[in-house]
């Protein structure tokens, strides 16, 4: 006979699983396994909109001055923040009546579901790492809100997390673009992009690379200039490195990195926010029946964003 509890076998499998799936999506991912190490996987708890704190003008009372001078202690408006809309994603993990019946006994039954489960997590992992490379208008609006609109081809242009980049310069990344590249060629242009989003001690830390650029990358290298990171690489990242940024490539067999594109991003002003009450986890404990199919389905539900709080330190640099 068929293990009469199911559900609560689908349900608490998930549940069990469930930090294990989330920890996997940021693991299998470069991006978000760098802004992991950074520390900036956020949750958020609630609200409407994700808010997310920047910082978008100088003091204007600090400066120089001498024994009694007066000094200003004028209001300052630095602090603001960018919104971005809370994104939904789910993998529904389903087992027909038919299966349960062929499936008798509780081992068996975990068997069939893990196997399920493990299938949804790697889907999962897909949706979401395409999701982060998008600008957030696919699938009618409802896409993560990626690197597509984190780093547009035209920074000048368009909104993103709520500011008009058209009217707020402070908000615009940096494209560097138009020529062909070649082995000989590219090391000479990230030289240019790289001088241009560097403030300090803030520089890019993640060079993302699609085949095309990483091959041109690696091409440019003489084999006594490569230098890799055996930190990363256990990650199961492979990297090189550019100045001291590691250079992944995020693509080859099934890959989801912008052709013919390198993102040069400063991960410490970009956030992974998924909401605290729903990151990998079951949607409902409680047994859901298709209403005219004898079917059992659990739902594997996220919701969150990936944020930005310091656009004009990331970079794109597009080969034509």
């Amino acid at each position: 006979m068929s293990f009469p509890n199911v559900s609560d076998i689908v349900a608490t499998t998930i549940q069990s699983r469930s930090k294990k799936i989330a920890d996997n999506v940021t693991k299998n991912n470069a991006l978000l396994t760098w802004i992991e190490r950074g520390g900036n996987v956020k949750p958020i708890s609630g609200g409407n909109v994700i808010f997310q704190e920047l910082s978008f003008a100088e003091n204007g009372n600090a400066g120089w001055y001498s024994g009694y001078d007066l000094l200003p202690v004028a209001a300052q408006d630095v602090i603001s923040a960018a919104q971005f809309d809370i994104k939904q994603a789910a993998c529904p993990v389903v087992i027909s009546g038919l299966e349960q019946l062929q499936n008798a006994g509780r081992e068996q039954m975990i068997d069939l579901l893990e196997g399920r489960i493990a299938n949804a997590e790697s889907t999962m992992a897909n949706l979401l790492a395409g999701g982060l490379y998008s600008d957030g208008t696919g699938s009618g609006g409802k896409q993560v809100t990626g690197l597509d609109a984190a780093v547009p081809v035209n920074p000048a242009t368009g909104t993103y997390g709520g500011i008009d980049r058209s009217t707020w310069s402070f908000w615009r990344s940096v494209t560097q673009s138009g020529n062909t590249e070649s082995a000989t060629t590219i090391q000479g242009r990230m030289n240019l992009l790289w001088s241009q989003l560097v403030r300090g001690i803030d520089r890019p830390n993640l060079i993302v690379a699609d085949p095309v650029m990483w091959g041109f990358y690696m091409a440019s290298l003489q084999a006594i200039q490569r230098f890799t990171s055996p930190d990363k690489a256990q990650l199961g990242f492979p990297t090189i490195q550019y100045m001291d940024a590691d250079v992944v490539l995020d693509g080859g067999i099934g890959g989801f990195a912008t052709t013919k594109t390198m993102y040069f991003l400063n991960t410490k002003y970009l956030h992974y926010r998924p909401h605290s009450a729903r990151n990998m986890v079951p949607l409902a404990p409680n047994k859901r029946y298709a209403i005219n199919q004898d079917a059992e389905v659990q739902i594997i539900g996220w919701a969150g964003n990936l944020t930005c709080s310091g656009s004009k330190f990331q970079g794109r640099f597009i080969s034509s």
